[in-house]
């Protein structure tokens, strides 16, 4: 039997969390095209006869402003210390020394390394050759996969050179297990991931979604949720005039917990003004940044 954890990393919008939905085969992590969409480390559980991997998304790799991205980039630092196989995910059009300090630590690592050159659709063989050259030259000791995690191509050569590399091992979770997260918190992510695609400027990046109640009935569920927005400012907005922004984020957010939690969902939304919550200990460890 071999088992492990499969960490993935890299620097923001490369595709991390599109590849780890494709990996795991549900749809685990919220994707928009804005930078910052994984805040927290989420474990993917895929069994097979002989093999459990255990993939863990994480957010993408920055320079910190505040205490709320400490707290994101300690997640991936963490992922390097308990990793069996490591997915350093790239693509071709970062810039790859945004933090050079994470890929010498990556270097430094006596696991097996994978580095991911995601979106190989937006280039040509000839630039793909180079960005090629290139990683072999940062990451000497690591192999080298091109994909493209939208269109799934390449993915599947990824799963056979991870179950390949994975030690052998007891599994970690219950073979019926799919994730470490619970559903409240699957239900935040929905509402965020709404926040992300329906806010503009710095509205997505101070808000944070707590579940304040979430009862669970044979037929439907019954959910309260509170948005969190750093200033009264953002509070006007999140709501819109008349409430006609709040009503259209909670009709969206519901459809999809419907289609999450396959039964009818009773959803109401509330905002309120924390002030400065990513900078705040007390507010992050309330959200669960620990």
């Amino acid at each position: 039997m071999k088992s492990g954890f499969v960490n993935i990393v890299g620097n923001p919008n490369v595709g991390k969390s599109t590849l780890s939905n494709r990996l795991v085969g549900e749809r685990l992590s919220i994707v928009t095209r804005k930078a910052q969409t994984t805040r927290k480390r989420i474990m993917g559980i895929v069994n097979a006869d002989d093999y459990q991997i255990v993939f863990s998304d994480t957010p993408g790799v920055l320079k910190p402003n505040y205490k709320m991205q400490e707290a994101m980039l300690s997640y991936s630092k963490e992922a390097l210390k308990d990793a069996d196989v490591l997915l350093y995910v790239t693509d071709v059009v970062e810039k790859p020394d945004k933090y050079d300090d994470f890929l010498r630590a990556v270097e430094g690592l006596e696991v097996p390394v994978l580095v991911i050159i995601n979106k190989i659709d937006l280039t040509d063989q000839k630039g793909l050759e180079a960005i090629v050259e290139y990683w072999h030259e940062q990451l000497p000791a690591a192999e080298i996969i091109p994909i493209s995690a939208l269109h799934g191509f390449n993915t599947e050569g990824i799963m056979k050179k991870i179950v390949d590399l994975l030690p052998e091992a007891e599994p970690y979770f219950d073979r019926d297990q799919l994730t470490d997260r619970s559903e409240r918190f699957f239900v935040t992510e929905i509402i965020r991931e709404k926040i992300l695609l329906y806010y503009t400027k710095e509205i997505p990046y101070s808000v944070e979604v707590e579940v304040d109640d979430f009862k669970d009935y044979d037929d439907h569920a019954d959910i309260h949720a509170t948005i969190h927005v750093a200033r009264e400012s953002q509070k006007g907005i999140i709501i819109g005039h008349a409430g006609v922004a709040i009503k259209k984020l909670g009709i969206v957010s519901r459809r999809d917990i419907e289609k999450f939690l396959d039964k009818k969902v009773n959803l109401q939304l509330m905002v309120k003004v924390t002030k400065d919550w990513r900078d705040t200990d007390k507010a992050l460890k309330q959200f669960g940044y620990e």
